[in-house]
């Protein structure tokens, strides 16, 4: 290489790494003024049912190519959009754009009007009025449901106990029910026998306490996410989905105190593996589901590890049954390269072959 071609080389780099600080300083500044929120969650839908802060939504498509719908049931501690995070990086679009007609149940942000609220509400109410309106907003008899995290749980605690043939199939993604193996994250619910030493004014534990629990889980990982965002901080796509990500990491929402007591008789008992589960007066007994069943874990999931998500297996009663354990932490799951590249074509082609073409 001649002298002169290296020079320019080197002008180059100059030149590159000149405008990669100028692109730190900016977007640094913006961060610091809190001037640069990412918006979320931007998959179009309608509002299909509502009840208190529940609410149920369809996601808009015209490209429908598969029925029975997907309905999805998200967990109680976060808020949903980790399933729509960015344009691109969306489960929920993905899915409309492989010719589903999907579904959400967001179970709002509780206040002291939900303190009441105990796992009934969830799996004998909410979730059966929920199924009812997307067959009846759909045209299917059927529904393919899918729960995530503790919203696996409740579509599990709900599956077992539907006698009606409305459920094609049924799938949990990073779904604990070996609750002793979930580690700190219990402390949540593990303190006095009523709660009171955790429990707010509002009656509900709150959303801050929940947050540490999960945070004592990796101490560490803030300021390594924060590490890797001053390396990358020149570009605007990585700090924009650092920012979606921080955002939904830390923005849990309070759990309704009903429920709290009841998770914390069910740890105690460790029910949901040893079969002691009783809701409303009657016991939940999950080898009574005979539908078409899959299992998903994250390889990485230090929230729920595969210790305390595999044993399901053992628990449900379908012969026709699946577990993958795939790359991915408890998020990484539904977000990022290794979700488009692995859990997404795991789920979709689990939905596709247990659904038929439209007409």
């Amino acid at each position: 290489m001649s002298e002169t071609a290296s020079d320019d080389g080197a002008v180059d780099k100059l030149r590159r790494e000149i405008g990669r600080n100028l692109l730190r300083a900016r977007n640094g500044i913006k961060l610091v003024a809190g001037l640069s929120n990412p918006r979320v969650g931007l998959s179009p839908r309608d509002l299909i049912l509502r009840d208190g802060r529940t609410r149920l939504y369809r996601y808009r498509s015209d490209q429908r190519a598969y029925r029975p719908a997907i309905l999805l049931v998200y967990s109680l501690v976060t808020k949903p959009y980790i399933l729509d995070l960015r344009p691109g990086n969306s489960f929920i679009e993905k899915l409309i754009q492989s010719g589903f007609d999907v579904y959400l149940l967001d179970w709002g942000t509780p206040d002291e009007r939900d303190s009441h609220l105990g796992l009934e509400y969830h799996v004998d109410h909410a979730l059966p009025e929920a199924v009812d309106a997307v067959r009846r907003t759909s045209g299917d008899d059927q529904v393919n449901l899918v729960g995530y995290c503790f919203g696996g749980d409740l579509a599990l605690m709900y599956a077992a106990r539907e006698r009606r043939a409305v459920l094609r199939s049924l799938t949990v993604v990073a779904c604990p029910v070996d609750l002793t193996e979930l580690g700190v994250l219990t402390t949540v619910f593990n303190s006095t026998d009523d709660l009171a030493d955790v429990l707010d004014d509002d009656g509900n534990v709150p959303a801050d306490v929940i947050f540490a629990a999960f945070r004592a889980i990796a101490p560490t990982s803030e300021v390594t996410g924060y590490v890797n965002l001053v390396q990358q901080l020149w570009s605007d796509d990585y700090v924009e989905a650092h920012q979606a990500m921080m955002g939904w990491a830390s923005g849990h929402v309070a759990f309704p105190g009903a429920a709290a007591r009841q998770m914390r008789r069910i740890l105690d008992e460790n029910a949901l593996v040893d079969g002691t589960l009783v809701i409303g007066g009657t016991p939940v007994d999950f080898s009574q589901i005979t539908v078409p069943f899959l299992a998903v874990l994250g390889a990485s999931d230090h929230i729920v590890p595969a210790s305390a998500a595999a044993p399901v297996m053992d628990l449900v009663g379908s012969t026709d049954k699946e577990l993958h354990t795939l790359p991915g932490g408890h998020a990484g799951l539904f977000v990022g390269r290794t979700a488009a590249q692995q859990t997404l074509p795991t789920l979709i082609e689990f939905f596709r072959t247990r659904s038929e073409a439209t007409p």
